[in-house]
């Protein structure tokens, strides 16, 4: 039972809010450009390898954790789907961005994985990404586009996906094992969050 308050967390995890959003119909496109050099390609059946290297390029300061903890075979099972699109954000031809939509769910669209890394964080391609993911997700027959995001995620994270027309619907607290005490991610990533070891 909830009680209000405040609940000790073992030392080693992390606790987080989780915001889940929706949309019920396409919302207006901002309709800005891709940034001078930045285009978006999907990427069929990803090798895990390269996939790894670019979720973590995008979101290692935002402890992404989830895919690192699958196996090559759980993961190439999700990556390989048809109804899976995994699609790079490449500046000059390098991977710098993430957009993952997942259509697995009949008539239904989550966007998965959604970020950009450093060198792209304030370009402006973000909007431009997010238009790009809203007419991929309703292009499709779904009746609800839907995402999810937390507070250790960007803090710009939740106000972007209000202002591109998600609605928030519910939330949840999520408790893990920090990724950099298990070796999922390095120590040294997402440094604005203090790590708490159980040796403290």
């Amino acid at each position: 039972m909830l009680t209000d308050g405040y609940h000790d967390l073992p030392p080693g995890y992390l606790a987080a809010v989780v915001t889940y959003l929706e949309m019920r119909a396409p919302a207006p496109l901002r309709g800005h450009p891709a940034p001078e050099g930045v285009t978006l390609t999907r990427v069929p059946a990803p090798d895990p390898a390269w996939y790894r290297a670019l979720f973590t390029h995008v979101g290692a300061d935002w402890l992404w954790f989830s895919r690192l903890r699958l196996t090559d075979a759980a993961l190439s099972t999700i990556l390989s789907d048809p109804k899976v699109e995994v699609c790079a954000v490449e500046k000059d031809g390098t991977p710098q961005g993430l957009l993952e939509l997942d259509f697995r769910e009949a008539e239904s669209c989550e966007l998965a994985y959604f970020g950009l890394g450093p060198g792209l964080i304030g370009s402006g391609t973000g909007a431009w990404l997010m238009d790009q993911a809203i007419s991929r997700a309703w292009s499709h027959p779904i009746r609800r586009f839907h995402v999810h995001t937390c507070t250790l995620d960007s803090p710009q994270a939740l106000g972007f996906y209000i202002r591109s027309g998600f609605m928030p619907v519910r939330r949840r607290i999520e408790i893990t094992e920090d990724p950099r005490l298990t070796g999922d991610l390095p120590r040294d990533a997402a440094s604005h969050i203090p790590i708490v070891a159980p040796d403290s």
